[in-house]
Order: structure tokens, then sequence, then C-alpha cells
């Protein structure tokens, strides 16, 4: 495929579509389609950093239904997860994760008309949640800050994220830390059982519970923190801590 200009700063380059584009669903049969694959993306990657709506998405990426649309049935048949699964486990062969492992979450702001869908999803023409369950409450809640919705993440300490979970913004941080281990599936590179089992865990005192400690405990995963996880103060522990600030630096480049 030829080269395609690289229309804004952000935009994939060649190396990156090189790494992405063996990823993708291979092309259907019959007439070409009118806009290539990777100026979609890079239109979906352009509405996705710029939180504008998507019928201001520029003409140079085609139009906004084509890169919704692109999106949205990706979303649905599960197509992003696979694609994110791969590039994880080509980081894994690599040699780029590192397998000690941080959590905690995030609350990131809910525009007022994200409260206007239908209470029961499976009611809509189009039900929400593709081929992954939707939330009862669409994971949308009320907090101090209004409405709100909860990002709930595992990343590894060159800033990549291992597991996403989404909760409403009101709902607490150690309920989801087992949730949020156990989605850790990277794949290898031979095929078989993904990785799954992180070298060690790193987390804050909100994650301090005793379920929290006997799950870590009964899957032998070594664990620090300031205070909790391994249920007393330990020096070694805040200053070990320290490697957490990858996640916390890992936040911005996500949203």
């Amino acid at each position: 495929m030829a080269t395609l200009a690289v229309t804004q700063r952000a935009d994939l380059t060649d190396a990156q579509w090189a790494v992405l584009g063996p990823l993708l669903p291979g092309s259907r049969l019959g007439r070409p389609p009118e806009h290539a694959k990777r100026t979609l993306i890079d239109g979906i990657r352009w509405r996705v950093r710029a939180g504008a709506p998507w019928r201001d998405v520029p003409l140079a990426y085609g139009p906004w239904q084509t890169v919704y649309g692109l999106f949205r049935r990706w979303q649905r048949n599960g197509t992003w997860r696979t694609v994110l699964a791969g590039l994880q486990g080509r980081a894994d062969a690599g040699g780029l994760i590192t397998w000690d492992v941080s959590v905690d979450s995030t609350v990131a702001r809910a525009h007022q008309h994200a409260a206007g869908a239908r209470r029961r999803g499976d009611l809509q023409a189009e039900p929400p949640g593709g081929n992954q369950a939707e939330p009862a409450d669409h994971a949308l809640g009320r907090s101090r800050g209004g409405l709100t919705t909860k990002v709930h993440l595992a990343c590894e300490q060159r800033q990549k994220p291992l597991s996403i979970v989404i909760t409403a913004g009101q709902r607490g941080d150690s309920p989801q830390f087992r949730a949020v281990l156990e989605g850790i599936r990277v794949p290898r590179p031979g095929g078989g059982r993904p990785r799954t089992r992180p070298d060690r865990v790193l987390g804050d005192k909100a994650y301090s519970s005793r379920a929290n400690r006997a799950y870590l405990r009964h899957r032998a995963l070594f664990a620090r923190a300031p205070v909790g996880l391994t249920g007393r103060r330990d020096a070694r522990g805040e200053r070990q801590f320290a490697n957490g600030s990858a996640l916390i630096m890992s936040i911005p480049a996500l949203r």
C-alpha cells in the first residue's frame, strides 16, 4: 500500500502502521472501500484524543458516519480487544513489558447527555455492549463531581495498560482489585495459555482489605504498598511504591 500523507501531527506514522496493520481484520470481498482503513483509524484517534462530537471529525479522515461506523462495528465484534491483545503480546515478546504491575483508579467526568440512555440496554435498537456485557448502570454514577465514570487500571512500569475495568464513579477501589488483576491476559508468542501473573503488585492503602491480602496469598503474589497490602507500614514498601508513578503518568496518555 502506498504511503499516506500524515495530515495531523498525531496521525499514525509508517512505522506505527507497519505494526498495527497486520493485526487488523482483512478486507471484505467485492468493491474496494472508498476510504482507506488507515485514514479512518486516524479519524477515530483524532476524535478520541480531542473529545469532540463525531460530527466534528475533519473531512480529511472521511465522512464522520464512516469513521463512527468503523469504530462502532469493531467495538461490537471485539476487534479492538483483539488488537490490544496482539499489541500486548508483541510488546511482551520484545521484552517491553515489565511485570511489576501498579493498580489504581481515576475518575472521569461524564457529560449530562450521557444520562439519556435507556435503563434497559436490551430495549435499544442496537444493544450497547456488543460482545461484552453492558453494566446495568452503564458505568455511570453520581459523586461529588456530578455524573462520573471510574476507570480501574493495572499498568506495568513502562506505562502500558494491561487491564481496565470500568465502573460508576462512586464505586470503591478495593472491591475492583481482584477483577482488575484477573483481567490481565497477555498472549504468548508461541501460543498456549496467556500470561496472567505479575511478578509483583504495587498499590496504595485503598487496596489494603483482608480480602485483597488473602487473594494475593492465594495466588502467591508479592505485593508492596506504603500501608496495607503487606498489612503493616513498611519503609521498603514506601520506597518501592514510588514505582507506582508509572501508572499515574500513564493515565493522561490513556485519556
